[in-house]
């Protein structure tokens, strides 16, 4: 494949390409710095985007920014570069989550640059799915694509999902009873055209998806339970098919790991035609995220938890502009 210049245009493109990645609430708690001498980015997290009451350890954060890791590697491999990818190279300063070098060109076997398409497809559905079953061959294409990364994707059996949507219950009672969480939620939200329009962060009001009248989907209520103009109430699907990514660890290498792992399977899931969302809000509270695993199974730590299956996709939410994350040296 051609190889593109590391000049400023394709540097902004690659990043802008990384931030396309989820993020928790939409935070986009990422930083990049490209260093021309030696064409390496460092990829950065900024505790300024953190969320003290939901994700107090900044798990979920270091799974968001390596998310835009992968996309990152995954627009190299597309450029043409061989992305050589270090976590964590400088103990001295956690907050400098990997080093990604282009010194080399991509070798013709790459399994990154074919996901590229799915980059700027990939949105998260908050709308109701079909009850089409998602056939096994996807499902363990989507498992192998996990294990590339090092991370496990299980799919589990009815027992597992009717507990884990009991979890999901729990979470939500907890939150409302909760004036920090509903706070902290409240400051990720966009509200109103005048706002969600020009918003270059966060969940606007056009991506929070209708209201759930039934149903047993894990679609998170960004609303809060208050009137949204124009939302309207629907049926949700009764048996939502669910899957765990999970790790042996858990500690930022392993959050790291899975964030990109998160990422892969959902650009595959993507090109494979699923609509996909994410929820964390078992995995918010300590004391529902240990009960959130499979005792039989060999995953230690659930790290997040997917919901797969057929219908509509969900629209692009704002990104915050190249310029504010990205410096060039």
């Amino acid at each position: 494949m051609p190889v593109h210049a590391l000049d400023a245009e394709t540097v902004t493109a690659l990043v802008k390409d990384a931030a396309a990645a989820p993020s928790m609430h939409n935070a986009q708690p990422w930083k990049f710095r490209f260093f021309h001498s030696h064409s390496t980015f460092h990829v950065g997290s900024d505790l300024d985007r953190a969320m003290p009451r939901a994700d107090p350890t900044t798990r979920a954060l270091h799974l968001g920014c390596a998310a835009a890791l992968f996309n990152l590697r995954v627009a190299a491999a597309h450029a043409g570069w061989e992305p050589e990818t270090e976590l964590l190279p400088d103990p001295a300063d956690p907050q400098l989550l990997a080093t990604v070098r282009l010194a080399s060109p991509a070798t013709p076997e790459s399994d990154l640059a074919p996901l590229y398409p799915a980059i700027h497809r990939r949105h998260t559905s908050r709308h109701p799915f079909t009850d089409e079953v998602i056939p096994q061959t996807i499902k363990d294409a989507l498992s192998a694509a996990a294990l590339l990364e090092e991370v496990r994707l299980i799919f589990p059996d009815a027992w597992h999902v009717q507990s884990l949507l009991d979890l999901v219950h729990d979470a939500e009672g907890r939150d409302a009873m909760d004036p920090a969480a509903s706070e902290e939620l409240r400051h990720w939200t966009r509200v109103g055209a005048d706002v969600a329009d020009t918003a270059r962060d966060g969940i606007p009001d056009y991506a929070f998806g209708p209201r759930k009248r039934a149903g047993k989907a894990p679609v998170r209520d960004f609303a809060g339970g208050h009137p949204v103009a124009g939302r309207d109430a629907t049926t949700f699907e009764n048996a939502p098919q669910l899957a765990l990514l999970g790790t042996a660890g858990d500690r930022p290498r392993e959050w790291l790991q899975a964030g990109q792992a998160m990422e892969r399977v959902l650009l595959q899931a993507t090109l494979d035609g699923l609509s996909t969302s994410l929820t964390s809000h078992a995995l918010e509270w300590p004391e529902l995220r240990w009960a959130v695993r499979d005792p039989q199974s060999a995953m230690g730590f659930v790290q997040m938890v997917l919901r797969l299956g057929y219908g509509p996709s969900g629209p692009a939410t704002p990104r915050r502009p190249v310029h504010e994350v990205l410096d060039i040296e």
